[in-house]
């Protein structure tokens, strides 16, 4: 399962409604660590919210650091990656979600996001490419 960039701000000290990490930590879904994995771009989109909210850089390096060591991380520059990202680029503005939906549909795994574009687009995704799209509350009991 992918996990969006949402997910992992917590792990930078921000504050989320939908901490996915806390509640599977909680046991309050059936997923479990081993199944997440994350694109490497959330990486550095983890960073660039650390920045542009001028947050001290400890906290993304410290969250970065946790990602590498307790998540799976996926490159986001493999061929088959960027030619299905360019063409969700066409049904979505937001390159770096295509990116991260691209990694899912490559890996052929679920995505969680919190993003509404790609939520409203699901049955679409789930038909053209087979896989499954959630959001926190499909998720957490």
């Amino acid at each position: 399962m992918i996990i969006d960039t949402t997910y992992l701000l917590r792990l930078a000290g921000l504050e989320i409604k939908t901490d996915l990490l806390r509640a599977i930590d909680d046991g309050k879904t059936s997923i479990s660590f081993a199944d997440v994995g994350v694109s490497m771009i959330s990486l550095f989109e983890l960073q660039a919210k650390v920045a542009k909210l001028g947050l001290p850089s400890r906290l993304a390096i410290d969250a970065i650091y946790t990602i590498n060591n307790d998540l799976r991380v996926e490159p986001f520059y493999t061929d088959r990656i960027i030619e299905t990202a360019a063409l969700l680029s066409k049904d979505f503005n937001d390159y770096i979600d295509c990116v991260i939906l691209s990694t899912a549909i490559v890996m052929k795994e679920d995505l969680v996001t919190e993003d509404s574009k790609i939520n409203d687009r699901k049955d679409m995704i789930k038909e053209k490419y087979e896989i499954n799209v959630f959001n926190y509350c499909d998720l957490v009991v």
